[in-house]
């Protein structure tokens, strides 16, 4: 008994110590905690580039009612201005896959550069809650985020699961009414640019990569961000105009089946004229140029076949078209038969351009076989570059649609195909494999006391404490897996060897020595304090962020069926902390 005393002794000595590790008890802190900060309006730092939100809707009122519920509740039993942590992460990561891209971090940011409640705002929540004191109604009125910190991985990041995609410091009432619209602006950003980068990964970083989803998104909200973080993930172009003048996105498009076959026949075309690319001559008639170019197509002889009559109201409306716009003439050629008619009244018009001094951009295929009638188009281009000498003719671009995704671009690949570049739509935007993420929003420390929440379902049970994370490297540059530890805890140095446990499961445990050790989360919203910030970057660089990580992880962690999964875990103190916190918190039941 006396052995098994001094054994219990000694345990409960190194969980004091990890526990010591957890909390932070210095007198700072300590002050922090029990002060009074009065909110003054006004008083917050724009951030960068800009402060406005890009979405209209993203008001403090964009939340649960609860989260106002609670918030009096905190203000009527005085708790308001407690200081709390609160961590947003996820438990799975999607589509059946083994990584997350972080999406929305800088929609946070302008959302709580902008959190004032105004007049009619409050009148609004008095109606809602008229049980409710005149004293939290004025607390509403003076709060805003100038006591919040936001701590985040850098956006474009490829994540995992349990590790927080940012850490929400400040007093409790107001970190509450944050949480809603946090994990608004997040789960759908980090859901569409995952789906993005996927798609990105099975195309190849060779081909062109189109959004074409604002007809089928989830309303025009929905359909802006989809357009923002496709690009994210990797995509090259939209089709969604307002999306490339808000965030300069690059954005492509050709025309429609309906303007096709809007066209009767070549008589239709009044304005005939074609100046040259370089200005020196004029065409005064394109229509007669692009017909006798169709005649000479029409008696090409090579292994494509022989070409009898195309439909003259597609070349009417290609034609039109090619005048309209000359340096950018691309086709959508299967309104009425692909290779008896679009290709060949396509290689027309194009012939004719390119008599002027112009180059079409090449076709798009939205039906039908679009392996074999790629292969069949590419095949004409060459015979067609062979026999007229055109040079990078036979390399037109062509563009495939038609409700792609994942696994048919995928089938492409094995089936073998000559698309240059794939618009997609429908399931891209809707992430129609999968609708939600699934980020929480869970406190982990109050003043000062780390806090954990249990469950049944051990996915479910959260980390706690305030913490610190760390993607660690081996000899070969790829991540090997990331490490959350106490705030206090020395961070991992590179040569030094480290233990890494999963946060629950006791035999999964591994000595790593890690090459390179990277940081995760930085600074993104200090308040008032005077830490220093993280710049918001571009879009172009958070997409050039993204596209880099996905090159840098391991290709069994990222490829499309059975991936190897990554590898998150816990300082063997916060491991130690967790279960004891655990045993702490949950009830002993009794038998009788």
């Amino acid at each position: 008994m006396i052995y098994i005393g001094i054994l219990n002794l000694y345990l409960y000595l190194y969980l004091y110590e990890s526990v010591s590790v957890c909390l932070n008890t210095s007198e700072a802190s300590k002050n922090r905690i029990n002060r009074v900060i009065p909110m003054k309006s006004g008083s917050l730092p724009p951030p960068t580039p800009t402060p406005t939100p890009t979405d209209p809707m993203a008001t403090p009122l964009l939340t649960d009612l609860y989260q106002f519920t609670m918030a009096y509740s905190y203000w009527k039993a005085g708790k308001h201005l407690h200081h709390s942590v609160f961590d947003l992460y996820f438990r799975k990561n999607p589509f059946r896959g083994e990584y997350t891209v972080f999406a929305g971090l800088e929609e946070c940011i302008r959302f709580i550069a902008n959190f004032k409640l105004n007049e009619d705002e409050i009148a609004f929540l008095r109606s809602a809650m008229p049980t409710c004191q005149d004293g939290f109604f004025h607390y509403l009125s003076q709060i805003d985020c100038s006591d919040v910190e936001v701590y985040a991985i850098p956006e474009g990041s490829i994540v995992f699961p349990k590790v927080p995609l940012m850490r929400i410091e400040g007093p409790v009432a107001v970190i509450q009414l944050l949480e809603t619209p946090f994990l608004s602006l997040v789960n759908y950003a980090s859901l569409v640019t995952t789906n993005a980068a996927r798609h990105r990964l099975v195309a190849g970083q060779s081909k062109t990569l189109l959004e074409f989803g604002l007809r089928r998104a989830q309303g025009p909200d929905g359909g802006i961000s989809a357009s923002r973080y496709c690009y994210m993930g990797g995509f090259d172009a939209t089709s969604n105009v307002a999306a490339g003048r808000l965030f300069g996105i690059p954005i492509r498009g050709t025309h429609s089946h309906a303007f096709v076959s809007s066209f009767m026949g070549l008589d239709e075309i009044v304005g005939k004229t074609l100046q040259s690319l370089d200005g020196s001559s004029q065409c005064n008639d394109f229509v007669s140029l692009v017909e006798s170019w169709l005649e000479k197509i029409q008696g090409l002889k090579s292994s494509i076949g022989l070409y009898g009559e195309t439909n003259k109201s597609e070349l009417a409306a290609f034609t039109s078209y090619a005048l309209a716009f000359p340096n950018n003439f691309l086709a959508l050629v299967d309104t009425y038969d692909v290779m008896r008619s679009g290709v060949p009244n396509f290689c027309a018009v194009a012939l004719a351009l390119s008599d002027l001094g112009y180059r079409a951009s090449g076709i798009r295929l939205d039906s039908g076989d679009l392996a074999y009638l790629s292969i069949q188009s590419r095949k004409f281009f060459v015979a067609v570059e062979r026999e007229f000498g055109v040079v990078g003719f036979e390399k037109m671009t062509i563009t495939a649609s038609n409700d792609l995704n994942e696994e048919t671009i995928d089938a492409l690949n094995k089936q073998g195909h000559e698309v240059d570049a794939f618009g997609i739509g429908t399931y891209l935007v809707t992430c129609y494999a999968q609708p939600a993420l699934g980020c929480v929003f869970k406190l982990v420390e109050i003043n000062g006391q780390p806090r954990i929440k249990l469950s049944e379902d051990v996915t479910k049970v959260s980390i706690p404490c305030k913490k610190r994370c760390y993607r660690l490297y081996g000899k070969e540059g790829y991540p090997l897996l990331d490490i959350m530890t106490g705030e206090n805890e020395p961070a991992p140095k590179v040569g030094e060897r480290i233990l890494c446990r999963h946060p629950f499961n006791e035999s999964k445990r591994a000595y790593v020595v890690p090459q390179h050790v990277e940081e995760l989360l930085k600074c993104y919203w200090a308040g008032n304090s005077s830490k220093e910030r993280e710049e918001l970057p571009p879009i172009k660089s958070i997409r050039s962020r993204c596209i880099e990580q996905l090159d840098h992880m391991r290709p069994d962690h990222m490829r499309r069926l059975n991936p190897t999964p990554y590898k998150v875990s816990v300082s063997a103190k916060l491991y130690d902390f967790i279960h004891f916190l655990w045993l702490s918190e949950a009830p002993v039941g009794e038998l009788q």
